[in-house]
């Protein structure tokens, strides 16, 4: 981000349960999203975590703000330049990313991703192609918040393929139901080819 130092830092994120807590209430479909989505969809924790993240809909995005009325909001306008969100403004296409705190001296609390969609669809940003009903976006941990589906989550995480996404897809393989498994392949196959690494894990018949 090209912000100042004072923006940058620090980040103190509320923990998933302060999340749920804080959200109780909002109309508007909210989850974890991230690894901590990953560690609810395994059903315990399996690694560390410096975040966390939340991710709503974008055309719910002043739903959510209000929430959280006199914290400060401020967008990640692309191509990483951070700046404060307008209560009046709504957001271009083009900002995914939101940072969120109680006042200009406090640190960073929350990271919110703004996902799209279609009508009663989610909608991939990185290949409009990939699509999923809103009914399996979300799911819900037994007394924990909704976090989102695993098969969504290693799809964003496929890109990177970091030393964390590697243990995440470790974790969450053995949780993955057949038609998970079946989605997951055939986002993979389409937004990174055939021979992208996770394939044969994900599905042992794949090319």
């Amino acid at each position: 981000m090209s912000a100042h130092a004072d923006l940058l830092a620090p980040w103190d994120p509320l923990a998933p349960d302060e999340v749920a807590l804080a959200l109780d209430g909002v109309a508007a479909p909210w989850w974890i999203a991230g690894g901590h989505a990953v560690a609810f969809a395994v059903g315990h924790p399996f690694r560390e975590h410096a975040d966390t993240d939340v991710g709503l809909l974008r055309r719910d995005q002043h739903t959510i703000r209000a929430a959280w009325p006199d914290w400060e909001w401020w967008a990640a306008d692309p191509p990483g330049t951070l700046r404060p969100w307008p209560a009046e403004e709504t957001l271009p296409a083009s900002v995914h990313d939101l940072w969120c705190r109680p006042g200009p001296t406090a640190p960073w609390r929350l990271q919110a991703m703004l996902d799209d969609s279609e009508g009663e669809r989610w909608v991939f940003r990185r290949d409009t192609r990939i699509t999923l009903p809103l009914t399996r976006l979300v799911r819900r941990a037994p007394e924990g918040p909704p976090y989102l589906a695993p098969e969504v989550q290693l799809l964003y995480k496929a890109s990177a393929r970091r030393p964390k996404d590697e243990l995440d897809l470790t974790a969450a393989l053995p949780v993955l139901d057949a038609r998970q498994r079946r989605w997951l392949t055939a986002a993979l196959a389409r937004v990174h080819g055939v021979h992208h690494p996770w394939l044969p894990r994900v599905n042992p018949r794949s090319p």
